[in-house]
């Protein structure tokens, strides 16, 4: 009878696994036996714990326990900062530190050099020591967005809630906005609280202008106004 060639390789390829996790297993054994050759299991007899008392020479096998002495000196000194660990960690953190140093005029610098749009910033009527500024205004994913940020030199904490924003074009449309990490509240320290106004590019069509409209809530005592914000010379 003749044998299919289909069957002979299968066989044959049988032939080879079998063989080959033979070997494997064999190579195996073998390692995993050199490799358990040094490990022993504890004797627990009374004789052999006196037996242990006695220094030992680290080339049998044996554990060399420490003094008690040694130990104790060894974390007073580290305690006390006198350690071999001791440098290495001052170091590093002065390390840290120079490299944070290193990193904050490149901060610095950035932000100086940083060039001014043409005809920005752009101020709002100062109401009660607050004020709204617009930075700069660009495109860019599919909105127009607006850097703005707020300034409170007054003598009390202003509130606001950005819902109540009027954004509104030349034609007095008003138009819809979101808006992104501006501060719900305004303490009076003088101090710059930046975030952005977004405005769909889809809304803008034909518009030339924008004014922004925003009153404090809930006294709405403020009444802050940002006009003739140029948007029609913007690059799409």
């Amino acid at each position: 009878m003749k044998l299919n060639s289909t069957v002979i390789l299968t066989l044959i390829l049988l032939t080879v696994m079998v063989g080959a996790g033979y070997a494997s297993a064999i190579f195996a054994y073998g390692v995993g036996h050199e490799a358990l050759k040094s490990v022993t299991k504890p004797d627990a007899r009374p004789a052999t714990k006196i037996k242990a008392k006695k220094p030992t020479s680290q080339k049998d096998g044996t554990l060399v326990f420490l003094k008690e002495q040694d130990i104790v000196a060894t974390v007073k000194e580290r305690i006390s900062g006198k350690g071999k660990k001791a440098r290495p960690q001052k170091r590093q953190s002065q390390d840290k530190q120079s490299n944070k140093d290193a990193a904050a005029p490149k901060t610095q610098l950035v932000a100086a050099t940083e060039p001014l749009q043409p005809g920005f910033p752009i101020s709002s009527n100062k109401d009660e020591g607050v004020t709204l500024n617009v930075q700069s205004a660009r495109y860019t994913g599919g909105a127009l967005l607006l850097k703005v940020n707020f300034k409170n030199e007054g003598d009390r904490t202003v509130k606001f809630l950005y819902s109540f924003m009027d954004v509104t074009d030349d034609r007095g449309r008003v138009l819809s906005a979101n808006t992104e990490g501006l501060p719900a509240e305004i303490p009076p320290d003088g101090k710059t609280f930046a975030g952005t106004v977004s405005i769909p590019t889809a809304l803008l069509d034909d518009v030339k202008k924008l004014s922004l409209e925003l009153t404090d809530y809930p006294d709405q005592k403020l009444q802050l106004q940002v006009a003739n914000v140029p948007v029609s010379s913007l690059v799409r």
